[in-house]
Parts: structure tokens; sequence; C-alpha cells
């Protein structure tokens, strides 16, 4: 009797305890989910301000025919300052706060631009103009922030930390080959259509750019990850899987760039924004889902509130994009004209075929 009163004891004793643990270890996970969100959105504001910065920059040159570069402006060099500090935050983010959480926070920027774009922009408008325009923005607006607070709310908790024993462990589960395995496939037949069919729709072109991305955040949260532990003192960097995943993720970040830049060559970049976020998105948080299980453990009512966070988001950047109005190529990124020696070099050319069409033309009429 005494020892199964003791045993007794010692059960109640051990009940509050591994309670108390349990709230403590999601009060922690809710606290990195908090700052690796905040990091997002603060990487993603600064971002958007940067690249705000330096389209300022290139439209105020052209417009007062400012002899001097782009690069040669404080203006531009802020941005980049900006652009780079934001893209750390944003990379660190990673480091905190599940995949699923990170990626849709992509919003930020298109919210953001928007709303620079409305305050400080110096065209006219008529009363029926502004309705037509820029009421669906602000109806966006509304809508990509409701989603982006579902998000944040219901987004699921990671406790896992990033070692290079747990990621390879992932690497190498079966779920995730059989996923590499269906997104090589179909990466390959996108890429066959795209290339040899002429096929440059541009579902097509933003959904390679989808795959490949998929690919760079799963990196970019194991790289970001392994570092953090390595400045905390949990030393990473000795691991090979670490190598790896950088290189995965300077490659896919190179190769998406080069897609994303065809693509804005023959679609307007408002639509590349919408449909590429939309996406991106949904095909990264179904990477983060099989790599790093980022929903085992939550409940129905959770994923269900996250999804329809995805949706509402998705719904506010479509309607932020699909008002915005077609950009005026007005001038390169590169100033010609700015380049040393441009326009003696093209003045010489031109002088020179002139002269050869006038000998060309000379030699027929004595031929004649």
């Amino acid at each position: 009797m005494d020892g199964a009163h003791s045993a007794a004891l010692q059960l109640k004793q051990l009940l509050p305890t591994s309670s108390a643990d349990a709230v403590s270890e999601a009060s922690f996970s809710y606290k990195e989910n908090l700052i690796g969100a905040l990091l997002a959105i603060f990487g993603h504001l600064v971002v958007s301000i940067a690249l705000n910065l330096q389209k300022y920059c290139h439209i105020r040159l052209a417009s007062s025919k400012d002899p001097r570069a782009y690069f040669k402006t404080k203006t531009w060099w802020l941005g980049l300052f900006l652009m780079l500090l934001g893209e750390l935050g944003v990379f660190a983010s990673y480091a905190f706060a599940p995949l699923s959480l990170i990626v849709p926070l992509g919003a930020v920027s298109v919210i953001a631009s928007a709303i620079i774009g409305i305050i400080f922009i110096k065209e006219k408008w008529k009363p029926k103009d502004f309705l037509r325009r820029y009421v669906l923005s602000f109806v966006g607006c509304g809508l990509a922030v409701v989603g982006t607070y579902l998000l944040v709310t219901f987004a699921p908790n990671s406790h896992e930390k990033m070692t290079g024993e747990n990621i390879t462990r992932h690497l190498v589960s079966w779920p995730f080959l059989l996923y590499m395995l269906v997104e090589i496939i179909l990466f390959c037949l996108l890429l066959y259509f795209y290339k040899e069919k002429n096929a440059n729709n541009i579902v097509v072109i933003l959904l390679l750019v989808a795959l490949l991305g998929s690919m760079t955040v799963v990196t970019v949260k194991a790289v970001a990850g392994m570092l953090v532990l390595s400045i905390q003192g949990n030393l990473q960097l000795d691991y090979p899987i670490f190598y790896v995943m950088f290189v995965c993720m300077v490659a896919t970040a190179v190769y998406q760039a080069t897609f994303l830049s065809q693509a804005s060559q023959m679609y307007d970049s408002s639509l590349i924004a919408s449909v590429g976020y939309i996406l991106s998105t949904t095909v990264a948080i179904t990477a983060g889902a099989i790599f790093y299980l980022d929903f085992i453990g939550e409940d129905a009512l959770h994923v269900c509130m996250f999804a329809l966070g995805c949706v509402i988001a998705f719904l506010g950047v479509f309607l932020i994009t699909r008002n915005r109005k077609k950009a005026i190529p007005f001038e390169p990124y590169i100033s010609m004209d700015a380049m040393p020696g441009w326009y003696l070099h093209n003045r010489q050319l031109l002088f020179k075929r002139h002269s050869d069409s006038k000998k060309s033309l000379h030699h027929n009429l004595e031929r004649l």
C-alpha cells in the first residue's frame, strides 16, 4: 500500500511539472515565431522603401536631364544600403520562424509599395479616376493586412533547431525525396515547353520561378538556422550539409533571377508581382510543409485558418496590383549617355556606316 501511495504521489508531482514544461515550450515557440515575423516584416518594409528610393533616383535623373550616372548619387547608394539591410532581416527571420510563416509575409512588400506609390504619386487625377484606380488598391491593402494577421496568428509552431543532423535527416526522408522527384519532372517538362515549344505564357515562366524559389527558401532556412546556432556557440559549419545547402541556395537564386528577368521583358511588372506571389508562396509553403514538417501536430482549425489567411492575402495582392498603371520605359537603369565614350563611339560608327554606304553606291553606279 505504501509503495502504491508513493507512486501515485510521484505521478501527481510530475503532472504539473510536465504541463509547465509544455506551456514554457509553447511560449518559447511563440516568442521565436514573433521574432521571425517581426524580422520578416521589417525586412520587407525596408526593401520596399529601398526599391522606391532607387526608382525615385532614376526618375529624378531622367526628368532633370542630370548628366550624372545613377550610381554617383547619394539617393541610389542609400537605397542599396537599405536593400541589403532589409534582405539581411528577411534572411535572419528564416532562422527563427517556420517557412510557412515567413514566405507569405512577402505581401508586406506589396502593401508598402502600394501605399508609397499612392502617397507620393505626382500625377493629377479626376474623382472617377481615383475611384476606379485606387479604391480597389485600398481594399486590397486592407485584405492583405487581414490575411497577414491571420497568417501570423495561426502559423504553425516550430520547435526544431536547424542542426546538421536534423537537416540531413529531413533531406533523405522519403516524403521529401518523392516531392523532389515530382518537382524535377515538372520543372523539366515546363522547361522543355518553354525552350523548345516557345510556351511563353506567364504561368509557365513564373511556375519555373516558383519551383526554383521553393528550393531557395528551403536552403535559406537551413543556412540561416545553422549560422544562428553557430553564432550562439553550437558550431554547425563543420557539417558538409551546410555547404551543400549554401551552394544550392546560390544556384537556385541565380536561375530564379534569370527567369524573372525574362518574364519582366514580356509582361507587366504588376502582373508578375501578383501571379508570382501566389505561385511562389503556394509552392514554397508546400515545400516547407514536406521538408520541415511545419504542420505536424497542428489541429484542423489552425490549418484551415492559416489557409484562409493565405487566400485573403492572395486576393489582397491581386487587387493591389491589378489596377496599377503600366510602367512606361522612360529610361534605362544604366544611362547610355553616361557611359564613357558612348556618344563618340556611336557617332564614329554612324559616320563609318554612312561613308561605307556612299562608297557602295558610287561603286554600283560605276559598274552600271
